[in-house]
């Protein structure tokens, strides 16, 4: 996709909304600043092929949608849209994630759950059926950790999705899913599943100004064999080498709903002396990925530079900061597509990659009904990306 992000040669689907809950609201003030700074970046342009500049509501001060979920005093929810959305594009948005917001139930707090953000997000849909197409954007797939069925167990991300579309949902955007192999449970409808490399990438160069890009000084980590697929991706645009750890579980017991991690064994080159990059989707607990950096550093790793879509931190930030202090790792990069708690983002050792822009971009294509190919596979940018960067070395 173009950086001018101009769509001249088509014609908005219909008139843009963005319904937001208040699980991403910053996330989507952030994404339509962009739309209508793009927009009106547009407008001289497009003012000669179209019918008018206002055509359809194409100009406006902002695209979000008036809307607001509230409780009643037994816990009990609705949404309530304060203006039309009949003949619209609506893509809603929600944070699945976010723990931070809080409900009362008969006169006790309650923090939100992912299945209250996702109840949230069904009460939206319902509320706007005279929209003409409704979009779900939902950074964090719900339930995406429950991809697939190995016993006796429910398929929650599957159904999930089953249950959207059969409330007339026409695309779900996500972000890295776990596995994006659940878009078979909805094969006749739009799934995208986009990726943030190159947002790592940059911030990752806009942080390190001497890193020198080849075989001898850098290499890229797969913390198990889950992230390999987004680890081959990230060293062949870097054009280095690249290792995977697995994980030596025991199964003959289950501890949080997961078999406990005996040892992590690696696989690869030396990493001695060596900057190494650990590319993955989530640090739930962090548990697996801290133990991943210190094993590099045992293995005389020069640095540790961790990059995940997803910072939950379910287990809180204690360890990181010892971890920090010992020098096992060097910073974390995650982006902005869940929720963040403050003191995170005061940590020393925390660097964030925006995604706010690049949301936009999708919003605005997917609004003209444009390929969005270019996005899905951001190569070209990469690679002009360590072009640039690289001509600065020398």
């Amino acid at each position: 996709m173009a950086n001018n992000y101009t769509l001249d040669n088509t014609i908005p689907l219909a008139p843009l909304k963005i319904a937001a809950l208040d699980s991403c609201r910053s996330l989507a003030e952030s994404v339509d600043q962009y739309i209508v700074n793009f927009r009106r970046n547009d407008m001289e342009r497009l003012k000669d092929k179209w019918i008018g500049p206002d055509y359809r509501g194409y100009n406006r001060d902002s695209y979000l949608l008036d809307l607001k979920c509230s409780r009643f005093g037994s816990g009990e929810a609705k949404c309530v849209l304060n203006e039309s959305v009949r003949g619209t594009d609506i893509f809603a948005m929600v944070d699945v994630t976010n723990y931070s917001m809080t409900y009362s139930v008969c006169g006790h707090t309650n923090h939100m759950s992912p299945d209250d953000h996702y109840q949230d997000l069904k009460r939206l849909i319902c509320a706007a059926s005279t929209a003409h197409r409704i979009n779900v954007i939902m950074p964090f797939l719900y339930e995406s950790r429950q991809h697939k069925r190995t016993h006796r167990e429910s398929l929650d991300c599957a159904s999930a999705l089953e249950e959207l579309v059969s409330m007339g949902v026409s695309n779900i955007i996500t972000f890295d899913a776990h596995d994006p192999r659940v878009q078979n449970a909805i094969p006749l409808h739009g799934f995208d599943n986009f990726t943030p490399p190159y947002q790592f990438i940059k911030a990752l160069f806009q942080r390190e100004k001497n890193l020198k890009i080849d075989k001898e000084h850098l290499m890229v980590i797969s913390p198990d064999e889950g992230a390999m697929n987004r680890s081959v991706y990230f060293a062949n645009n870097l054009g280095v080498d690249m290792g995977m750890f697995y994980k030596r579980r025991d199964y003959s017991q289950v501890v949080n709903g997961k078999n406990p991690i005996v040892a992590h064994e690696f696989l690869g080159s030396s990493v001695e002396g060596k900057t190494v990059i650990i590319v993955d989707d989530m640090i739930a607990s962090g548990e697996s990925m801290l133990d991943t950096a210190k094993e590099l550093k045992d293995r005389k790793a020069k640095n540790v530079i961790v990059c995940c879509t997803f910072g939950l931190f379910t287990e809180g930030l204690e360890k990181f900061d010892e971890y920090f202090e010992r020098g096992y790792f060097d910073y974390v990069i995650t982006t902005n597509l869940n929720y963040r708690t403050p003191e995170l983002l005061t940590k020393p050792w925390y660097l964030e990659a925006d995604m706010s822009k690049f949301m936009a971009a999708i919003i605005n294509s997917l609004n003209h009904d444009v390929s969005i190919g270019a996005s899905m596979s951001p190569t070209e940018k990469i690679q002009k990306l360590v072009k640039e960067y690289n001509s600065r070395q020398q």
